[in-house]
């Protein structure tokens, strides 16, 4: 049962569906979230939050600080106490200038905290409305230190997104949802005198080593979701990017690990984003900020679905925390189209309101693997780099030991050949891919001070999304790691057999 089975069981978490129920509680938004037309402030968020805390029930702390200093708010609400074995996890507003994630947790938490019985007793509900209070305070996209955090979960070289990691590993939930915001009327689209059809969106997380069955799960959950927003007269689609049909390829968000999605998968939970859209070049961009809260709603709502589904969600979570490493490690994988099918995809017709199929051959759905390697048992650092990589081995709360002598060990080597740092417009691949050599296996000697990073650990996938060195996209084409990679000379990290 996928969580469209929510439809058939007791009516859980109604009141997300039923607006104006709600009553004493103070908040910045109107009664009727459908109404909302101007999102919510940081400072705004902080009162709120404190004054809807209930011992017992709703709890509020801070979990860290912004790099300007403003609170990191994480808020739980549980009911059953022991009994809530199911852990949710919902972020938002990793971009500062997205807010409609943000808004829709918060008038969660209204609607909750006037109705505790409607949270179900199985249910140990995590929400961190606003990830970035700078960049919302600034509207902007980046952080106060002009970073896109959801570029920045390899790294986690800022204060929020490791504080959201830290969470993370803490609550290892089974569900997690990324919330973010897209632009429905770019230049592309405008160009054409279209704009995007959909208003609200959602994708599973697609990386290579989240076992299938999550995946699986999750693109079923992304199709059932489609009639409960029919029903409420919302355009819905799977979240893809790139630009308008037929010309442009239009495919589903990067595989790549290095961002929210991506990233609480290879924790080992059922994770997705959400992404509603927003007509930036609208008078008022915020006029429809009801509907798109409303889209929000109704999948968040959906993604809890029943009893039968969150049993079902629990185990495959936590069957893949458990599960074995796979024996070969995908490196470079791209989307394509498989056979060349054609799809008609909607657009929005701005002069009179139509909706416009267009067919296409570019729509891009199928993920495929172009190069792989056998998957080690460890990962060596040469000492002269152990600094760099020490503060992000910690902050991926990743498992290491230091030779305090000489070893040796079978391994191979991995020599740069160049890193390409110009965006390949033929296939549509991000810039600084790392084009690399595998040396010959053989006896390495490994001298004190070299860091060994075990694969026997818990947080294995993440340290072979950190470390491979055979990756197509990895950590040399970050500042602070660029001038390790030297064409023509071995990388920093060996692969041990």
């Amino acid at each position: 049962m996928t969580g469209a089975g929510f439809l058939r069981s007791v009516p859980v978490l109604l009141l997300l569906a039923l607006p104006g129920l709600a009553g004493s509680l103070q908040a910045p938004f109107p009664k009727d979230h459908r109404t909302l037309r101007r999102t919510v402030t940081y400072g705004e968020m902080v009162a709120f939050l404190e004054r809807a805390a209930k011992p017992g029930f709703i709890t509020v702390s801070e979990e860290g600080q912004s790099t300007q200093g403003r609170k990191l708010l994480l808020v739980r609400l549980n009911r059953g106490g022991a009994k809530a074995r199911f852990r949710v996890f919902f972020y938002a507003q990793q971009h500062g200038d997205e807010v409609a994630g943000k808004d829709a947790l918060l008038t969660l938490v209204r609607d909750l905290a006037e109705r505790p019985d409607l949270l179900p007793e199985d249910v140990d509900l995590y929400l961190m409305p606003m990830l970035n209070p700078d960049g919302a305070e600034a509207h902007q996209r980046v952080n106060g230190a002009g970073a896109d955090l959801n570029r920045d979960h390899l790294l986690l070289a800022q204060p929020e997104t490791r504080t959201l990691h830290r969470v993370a590993r803490r609550i290892r939930p089974h569900l997690a949802v990324d919330g973010h915001e897209f632009g429905r009327d770019g230049e592309s689209y405008t160009a054409k005198g279209w704009e995007a059809w959909p208003i609200i969106t959602m994708d599973a997380a697609n990386h290579p080593l989240i076992p299938p069955y999550l995946k699986t799960s999750g693109l079923a959950a992304v199709a059932s979701a489609a009639p409960l927003q029919e029903k409420a007269g919302h355009p819905y689609a799977r979240y893809s990017v790139g630009g308008p049909p037929p010309d442009e390829e239009i495919r589903p968000s990067t595989p790549e690990v290095d961002d929210g999605r991506n990233g609480m998968g290879t924790l080992g939970a059922l994770s997705f984003i959400i992404e509603a859209g927003v007509r930036h070049r609208a008078a008022d961009p915020q006029a429809d900020l009801g509907e798109r809260v409303d889209g929000y709603r109704i999948l968040y709502r959906h993604l809890l679905g029943d009893r039968a589904w969150r049993d079902r969600v629990r185990a495959l979570s936590e069957r893949a925390r458990r599960e074995p490493l796979p024996p070969f490690i995908a490196t470079n994988v791209f989307w394509a189209n498989l056979g060349g099918q054609t799809r008609s995809l909607p657009v929005r017709e701005v002069a009179t309101g139509r909706t416009v199929e267009v067919p296409t051959a570019n729509a891009m759905t199928d993920l495929v693997v172009k190069g792989s390697v056998p998957t080690p048992r460890a990962y060596a650092i040469e000492p002269a780099a152990a600094a760099r990589f020490i503060p992000v081995l910690e902050a991926q709360g990743l498992r290491w030991e230091t030779l305090a002598a000489p070893r040796r060990a079978p391994g191979e080597r991995v020599r740069l050949l160049r890193l390409e740092a110009p965006y390949d417009d033929l296939y549509q691949r991000y810039k600084d891919r790392q084009i690399v050599q595998r040396q010959s296996l053989s006896e390495l000697d490994l001298p004190a001070g070299t860091l060994i990073v075990p694969l026997d650990q818990d947080l294995a996938r993440r340290a072979i999304q950190v470390l491979e060195p055979c990756l197509l996209y990895g950590l040399y084409g970050y500042p602070g790691f660029r001038d390790l990679a030297v064409p023509g000379a071995d990388l920093p990290v060996s692969r041990l057999f």
